[in-house]
């Protein structure tokens, strides 16, 4: 009976990521080419449309986990899926068409995730976010958004068509098809993470591994999905404002809305585990700034996207080895410390180096 409940559960999670993946799909492409009649910068329309529309599955996932009754679940979706954003999905797509950093994602876009990111971890500082927190998150979403489309529409008519380039203009017809095609999307999300959440549980419990891991490890990375199949395609198509936006907007709206709604309608808030505090929460925090330097350069090529993909490789071995109480973990962070550390501000000063030079007067 086990070995059937296992099989049934892997089914529900194989079921829920198709869902996830092709309501992700319908959902994006809806969007863009919605938002592009409505004359909205391509950047734009990566930090907030794209970025939300792919990160509507963990909207899901986390919605459905809260009321169940899974809150590490919940919180390990949203923690893991911001690490796998970046560590996974940035190397992926770089590793795939090296990426352009905005100026904008530089000077505001990623320092406010960056804030955002420490300030929930600041928030989770007495082990739960309450309904208060998650009204404050919902707040800062809805000021991000206002004011991310009166910047869009200023880019926008600044940069003539530049918006429209991305669809041919909508007829009344078609308009009403991708609203259609959009809300088909949101279902299949909805229906996926539904199912993904249930056989995610399930597997938790038989094989005895806590749902925190499970939402860390196999939930994140199957809710990201979306954001590496959106990022490596507008990378290979050129629209690389989109990639990028996608990953950064995305972050944005899993801590602002993600855990904010979550939060704000759970019937207890959503409580925070010690080890998210202690250690996943820092790692998320750690891997935006990462970005920092590569951003600075206004370029990330395909060796930053190896490392990027190594350390999220190195994150999973981790989370395993803690799980399971191995006693390997203490050897595998003195080597992450003694071996990681020190290559990782190596490669960060390589990064900086060509921008310290150019500024050096002659």
């Amino acid at each position: 009976m086990p070995m059937l409940e296992s099989l049934v559960s892997l089914s529900l999670i194989l079921v829920g990521f198709v869902g996830l993946v092709a309501g992700g799909e319908l959902l994006v492409r809806a969007a863009v080419a919605l938002a592009a009649a409505m004359r909205i910068s391509p950047l734009v329309i990566g930090l907030t449309v794209v970025a939300f529309g792919t990160s509507a599955p963990e909207l899901a996932v986390t919605i459905q986990s809260v009321w169940s009754g899974a809150s590490n679940l919940a919180v390990g979706n949203v923690v893991g899926s911001n690490i796998a954003n970046i560590l996974l999905v940035i190397g992926v797509a770089a590793i795939v068409a090296p990426l352009v950093v905005h100026e904008r994602v530089r000077r505001i876009d990623l320092p406010l995730v960056i804030a955002v990111s420490v300030g929930v971890w600041l928030l989770s500082l007495d082990r739960r976010l309450g309904h208060l927190d998650g009204v404050l998150l919902c707040a800062a979403l809805l000021g991000y958004l206002w004011w991310s489309m009166c910047e869009g529409r200023r880019e926008g008519s600044c940069s003539g068509a530049s918006a429209s380039s991305l669809v041919e203009p909508l007829g009344p017809w078609a308009m009403a098809r991708e609203t259609v095609r959009l809300l088909v999307g949101l279902v299949l999300l909805s229906m996926g993470a539904r199912l993904l959440v249930m056989g995610a549980v399930d597997i938790a419990r038989v094989l005895g591994v806590g749902e925190l891991v499970i939402g860390l490890t196999l939930v994140a990375v199957g809710t990201s999905l979306p954001e590496v199949a959106t990022s490596v395609i507008a990378g290979l198509r050129g629209h690389r404002d989109i990639a990028v936006g996608n990953l950064i907007g995305s972050n944005l709206f899993n801590l602002l809305a993600v855990l904010g709604i979550g939060a704000a309608t759970s019937p207890h808030g959503i409580a925070v585990p010690h080890a998210v505090l202690k250690l996943d929460l820092p790692i998320m925090i750690l891997t935006a700034v990462a970005c920092v330097p590569l951003f600075l350069v206004g370029r990330v090529g395909r060796k930053a996207g190896a490392v990027f993909l190594a350390y999220f490789a190195g994150y999973l071995v981790y989370v395993v080895l803690r799980a399971t109480d191995s006693p390997f973990r203490q050897t595998f962070e003195i080597g992450m410390l003694a071996i990681v550390a020190p290559l990782t501000l190596a490669a960060i000063a390589v990064s900086l180096y060509p921008i310290f030079r150019r500024r050096s007067p002659d």
